[in-house]
């Protein structure tokens, strides 16, 4: 594949990694590299609080929240990080995940929900 075709898929690619900016906009700060963080798929929806993120471990599937940095701009008093067990209701082809009410951990800080979900998925 020449220089430029792997340029345009890179871009392709990265605008659909990046759906979370045209729900939340291009300004909102994840806190965290999604590029260490490669296995989140992101799901996010304007009419959510803030973004999300999934991925499945086995048989299990998870949500990752992600609200605004400051306190003050968010509508749920959980931490800036939120992870949470999920549902897929639709099949693995055509995956509809949605976030149950059970919540594994919640923090605030960028490098402490890295360090959990790479040791999580048993990458530490």
């Amino acid at each position: 594949m020449s220089n430029r075709k792997k340029e345009g898929v890179a871009l392709i690619l990265s605008s659909l990694l990046m759906f979370y900016k045209k729900e939340f906009g291009k300004a909102f700060d994840l806190g965290i590299n999604l590029g260490e963080l490669n296995f989140l798929i992101d799901k996010s929806w304007r009419q959510d609080v803030s973004p999300s993120f999934y991925f499945k471990i086995g048989d299990d599937y998870f949500v990752l929240w992600v609200d605004f940095e400051k306190k003050e701009q968010r509508e749920e008093s959980n931490g800036r990080y939120l992870l949470q067990l999920a549902e897929n209701e639709g099949n693995e082809d055509a995956p509809e995940i949605y976030a149950t009410n059970d919540i594994l951990f919640s923090c605030e800080e960028p490098e402490v929900i890295k360090v959990f979900l790479l040791n999580l998925i048993g990458c530490s």
